[in-house]
């Protein structure tokens, strides 16, 4: 799990392909402090693992599954990209639940200045997302944690503060730029939750009495 506060913008070193797989060669310097072979990474908001370790440098392997569903197949060397360690047990909590499974991609449709800050209007490539992103919710963009200013038909929007923005890979993107969409997890279950309906209902489904109609009339929904 992690919590979508970025620890360090790391650079592609080297990338080899094969149809949709690929192993990425990151270099890093804060994160490589105690990382260990088998340990979690979040690289641009997706979950991975590191696989060796080397001076400055780490590897991953993505496998098809999550070439086809984030923006990795798009970096090349040289890209940078936001990286986060997995959150230590007993450390401070100051993103939100983060599990680098990205739900999908989405497209920046513009960037522009509010005073201080830096506005993000994206586009998500699934519609169906839009059911988990919420004004003053959490959501994550490339691997950070953010909150949701508004929302419209076809995108959403992020304020961005400057301290965010230089130490993220925000700072070097543009409209049309790519990004990895994460919704916050707990609306996931939650819609899960409600919607799931099983062919046999086990006892315990019988006689729990949850449902939208039982939480709506007790003020839930």
């Amino acid at each position: 799990m992690f919590t979508g506060l970025i620890e360090e913008v790391g650079v592609l070193r080297g990338v080899s392909t094969g149809g949709e797989v690929m192993v990425l060669k990151i270099a890093a310097s804060v994160i490589m402090g105690d990382l260990k072979i088998g340990d979690s990474v979040s690289v641009n908001g997706v979950c991975l693992t590191a696989t060796t370790l080397g001076d400055h440098y780490f590897t991953v392997d993505v496998m098809p599954q999550t070439y086809r569903n984030t923006n990795l197949k798009e970096l090349r060397t040289g890209s940078k990209m936001n990286l986060e360690r997995a959150m230590a047990s007993g450390g401070r909590f100051g993103g939100h639940i983060v599990q680098g499974h990205a739900d999908g991609t989405g497209v920046i449709k513009s960037v522009r200045r509010d005073q201080n800050a830096v506005v993000f209007e994206v586009s998500p490539d699934h519609k169906s997302l839009f059911k988990y992103i919420i004004p003053k919710g959490s959501i994550t963009i490339d691997g950070i944690s953010l909150t949701v200013v508004n929302t419209s038909a076809s995108s959403f929007s992020v304020s961005i503060i400057p301290h965010t923005l230089g130490e993220t890979v925000l700072e070097h993107k543009r409209g049309g730029d790519s990004v990895n969409i994460e919704c916050d997890v707990l609306g996931k279950y939650v819609d899960h939750l409600l919607h799931y309906r099983s062919t046999e209902p086990n006892e315990e489904e019988k006689v729990s009495g949850i449902s939208r109609d039982f939480l709506a009339a007790n003020g839930f929904v």
